[in-house]
C-alpha cells in the first residue's frame, strides 16, 4: 500500500482512530493485525518471509539472553556468538537468495567463460519481496543490540513482531533501533492534539516532496536518461542534476510520511534527512543523507572491523567496505556498486587532503568561516555528490560510462523534435517546487518550519493546511487514471 494511494488516505485514519479508542492493552494487537495487513495489500504470501525472519531473531534473542545466564567463560561467549552468527547467516541467505541470486550467478558464469567453462543458471521464478533490506536489516540489529547488552531480549513474540513490522517504516525505513522503538511498542500513547497537528503536517509536507516535486522531476529525468544517445550534453546534465532531486524528494517523502504517521499514533521515528543537499563535505552529505542506514552500517559493520582505531589505512580500507557494501545493499548490480565505491572514494580522498586544504586556505588567506566560502564547499560537494548519482540512475555500468562519453563529446544536436518531457508551465511549476524545497530546507537549518507553523494563529494554520492540500491534489503528478506511483526505494 503506497503512502500517495487513495487507499492508505483510508487506511491510516482508521487505524489511528481505532488505536486511540481501543484499550492500551490490545492497541499493539491492533497495529500489528494492521501492519501486517498494510504488507500483504502487495503480495500476502511473501508475509511469511517476513514472519520468518522475525522468529529467527526473535529466537537467537532469547538465546542470546540464556546462554548469557546459563553459560560461563568462554563457552558463554562462543556459544553468544554462534546464536549472533547463525541469525546473521539465516537473515542475509534469506535475502542473498531473493536480492542477489542472479547477480552472483550472471557474474560467476562470466569468469567461468573466461576459461571456458560453460555454466546455466538456476532459473527460479521469485519476485524480490518489498522492503526486505529494510526490515531485514532492522531484525538483524536487534540481534547485535541484545548481544550487546544494549536491550534486552523481547519475551513476547508478537510485541518483538510489531517491531519489526511496524507499519509507517516498514518498506522503506527510517531502519529503526530496537533501543528506540522496541520500547515505545510498550508504552502507554495518549491523544495530543498538538503533536497530531504536527505530524500530519510533516506528512502533508512528505506528500508535496514526492507528489509536486519528486514525480514531476521524474519526467524530465526518465526522459533524458532513457533516450540520453538523442541528448545534448546540457540536457545530460541537467538530467542528472534533477535526479539528485527527484531522488532526495521521493525518499525523504517517503520518510516524513512514515516519521509523521507514527508521530500522530504518539510514536518516535528516527530523523532520517537533514538538508543532505546543503552538506560543505561528502562525509557530511553521509551524516544528513539516510541517516538510518549510514548509522546501521556504521554501528553494525564499520566499527566491528574496527573503525578508525587501528591505523589510518585499516581506517580507510574499513571506510571503503563500508561503502561498497552499502551500494550492493541498494541493488544487486555492478554500478550501484561502483557508486558506493565512489562515495566511500571521497571520503577517504577528502581526509588525506585535508591538510593541504588547510594550508592553501591558509595561504590564500581564506576566511573558512565567510559565507562565500561555506556556500563553495557546498556547491563543490553537490558536484561530487551528483557525478556519483549517475551511476546510481543508470541501468547499467556501462550506460553510465556511455552517459559520461556523451557529454564530454558534447552529446547530440537538439533535433527540431527535443522534449524534456514536460511543456513550459510543467517545467514552471518543477522550478518553483524545487525553489520552495530549497527554502524550506535553508529554513529548517536554523529552525523547525514545522513548530513554526505549528505556532501560528489559527486561522492562519488552515489557510496553510488547506493550501497545502490545494497544492497537493491539483499539482500532483498522477498516473493513467489518477494512479499513484511507486517509490523509489520500493525496488531495494
Amino acid at each position: 500500500m503506497l503512502f500517495n494511494s487513495l487507499e492508505f488516505l483510508i487506511f491510516f485514519p482508521v487505524v489511528a482512530v481505532f488505536y486511540f479508542v481501543l484499550p492500551h492493552r490490545v492497541r499493539w494487537v491492533w497495529l500489528l493485525a494492521a501492519s501486517y495487513y498494510f504488507y500483504m495489500c502487495w503480495n500476502p504470501k511473501y508475509a511469511v518471509l517476513m514472519a520468518l525472519s522475525t522468529a529467527i531473531t526473535y529466537l537467537s534473542g532469547l538465546l542470546i539472553a540464556w546462554s548469557g545466564r546459563r553459560e560461563t567463560g568462554r563457552r558463554r561467549e562462543r556459544m553468544r556468538k554462534l546464536w549472533v552468527a547463525l541469525s546473521f547467516v539465516s537473515n542475509l541467505a534469506i535475502l542473498f537468495f531473493f536480492k542477489y541470486w542472479g547477480f552472483f550467478w550472471d557474474n560467476l558464469e562470466a569468469v567461468l567463460a573466461v576459461f571456458g567453462v560453460a555454466m546455466h543458471k538456476p532459473v527460479f521464478d521469485v519476485v524480490l519481496p518489498v522492503g526486505i533490506s529494510f526490515y531485514t536489516f532492522q531484525a538483524l540489529s536487534y540481534t547485535v543490540d541484545v548481544y550487546r547488552g544494549e536491550v534486552e531480549a523481547e519475551r513476547n513474540f508478537f510485541r518483538y513482531a510489531l517491531f519489526v513490522s511496524f507499519f509507517p517504516q516498514l518498506v522503506a525505513g527510517p531502519i529503526e533501533r530496537s533501543k528506540n522503538l522496541l520500547h515505545q511498542v510498550h508504552e502507554r500513547h495518549t491523544f495530543d492534539a498538538q503533536r497530531v497537528r504536527s505530524g500530519l503536517l510533516l506528512m502533508l509536507w512528505g506528500l508535496f516532496q514526492k507528489m509536486v516535486v519528486a514525480d514531476r522531476v521524474a519526467v524530465v529525468v526518465n526522459t533524458v536518461y532513457d533516450g540520453y544517445q538523442a541528448m545534448p550534453a546540457w540536457a545530460l546534465v541537467l538530467g542528472t542534476v534533477l535526479f539528485a532531486v527527484q531522488i532526495y524528494c521521493d525518499f525523504a517523502g517517503y520518510s516524513n510520511v512514515a516519521i509523521g504517521a507514527a508521530q500522530v499514533m504518539g510514536f518516535t521515528l528516527m530523523e532520517n534527512f537533514r538538508q543532505p543537499y546543503l552538506s560543505r563535505s561528502c562525509a557530511e552529505f553521509w551524516r544528513r543523507w539516510h541517516i538510518s542506514l549510514s548509522s546501521w552500517f556504521r554501528d553494525y559493520l564499520y566499527i566491528p572491523l574496527g573503525g578508525n582505531r587501528k591505523g589510518k589505512a585499516r581506517k580507510y580500507l574499513n571506510n571503503m567496505i563500508t561503502f561498497l557494501a552499502s551500494g550492493l545493499w541498494h541493488g544487486a548490480s555492478w554500478h550501484f556498486v561502483v557508486w558506493g565505491g565512489l562515495n566511500g572514494a571521497y571520503q577517504v580522498v577528502g581526509e588525506i587532503l585535508r591538510p593541504t586544504r588547510e594550508r592553501l586556505c591558509a595561504a590564500l588567506h581564506i576566511r573558512r568561516e565567510s559565507v562565500v566560502w561555506q556556500a563553495l564547499r557546498v556547491a563543490i560537494t553537490f558536484v561530487f555528490i551528483d557525478f556519483a548519482w549517475l551511476f546510481f540512475r543508470a541501468s547499467s555500468l556501462t550506460t553510465a560510462v556511455d552517459m559520461i562519453r556523451c557529454v564530454l563529446a558534447g552529446g547530440a544536436a537538439m533535433g527540431e523534435g527535443f522534449t524534456l518531457g514536460l511543456e513550459v508551465p510543467e517545467l514552471r511549476v518543477m522550478a518553483a517546487s524545487i525553489l520552495l524545497l530549497a527554502v524550506v530546507d535553508l529554513v529548517n537549518l536554523r529552525c523547525s518550519i514545522r513548530t513554526l507553523v505549528t505556532r501560528l494563529p489559527l486561522p492562519v494554520r488552515w489557510v496553510i493546511y488547506l493550501v497545502s492540500i490545494y497544492v497537493i491534489l491539483i499539482f500532483g503528478i498522477y498516473g493513467p487514471g489518477f494512479s499513484e506511483s511507486q517509490f523509489i526505494y520500493f525496488q531495494f
